[in-house]
């Protein structure tokens, strides 16, 4: 009996000193959207996570002293981004690519959507639909033409069609608005 209580003990005391070496700070932003068609209203919901954790780390002084400086370190930032469908179900995305981009002087806004991206242009007259892929691209779909799509470096989306008439592949790039 003796045993497991000095064992608890001293789990609790390292399970302590080991929380007291990094500082931890989560933030958390809720973004309800609300979209209404023929068929209703349909209510989404994302959440976006982001955790800094940064290890304490110390200078290397005189090791009898109470005080010892720390030196910085660097903070790892990880974002989750997670969204609720109106059926309940919900998914995670790695990089949330919501913004405006633009195409042959027309403006787009790529929001998420149920199972992935939708495609508005900025008249509303055009709409398509980005769908991932295992291989980490998106299929594009509008009601006219079906796509590989992907972001570049730069957050740019990149759409690759092929036409069977030429036996080639064409380039459209949207270019991310930046805020």
């Amino acid at each position: 009996m003796k045993t497991i209580l000095i064992g608890a003990a001293t789990l609790l005391i390292s399970l302590n000193i080991q929380a007291q070496n990094t500082n931890v700070k989560d933030e958390t932003k809720t973004t309800t959207t609300t979209i209404t068609d023929s068929k209703g209203d349909k209510k989404y919901v994302k959440k976006e996570n982001t955790r800094e954790v940064q290890e304490i780390e110390l200078k290397n002084e005189n090791p009898n002293s109470p005080n010892i400086e720390t030196k910085p370190s660097p903070v790892e930032v990880v974002t989750t981004t997670k969204i609720t469908n109106p059926d309940g179900t919900t998914r995670t995305v790695d990089i949330d690519r919501t913004s405006y981009y633009t195409f042959n002087g027309k403006k787009y806004k790529v929001n998420l959507d149920g199972k992935g991206y939708q495609i508005i242009s900025e008249d509303s007259k055009k709409s398509a639909l980005l769908r991932k892929t295992s291989t980490n691209s998106f299929i594009y779909r509008d009601g006219e033409k079906t796509a590989i799509g992907y972001f570049d470096i730069n957050g740019n989306l990149v759409l690759e069609t092929y036409d069977p008439k030429t036996d080639s592949v064409s380039y459209e790039t949207y270019v991310v608005v930046k805020k």
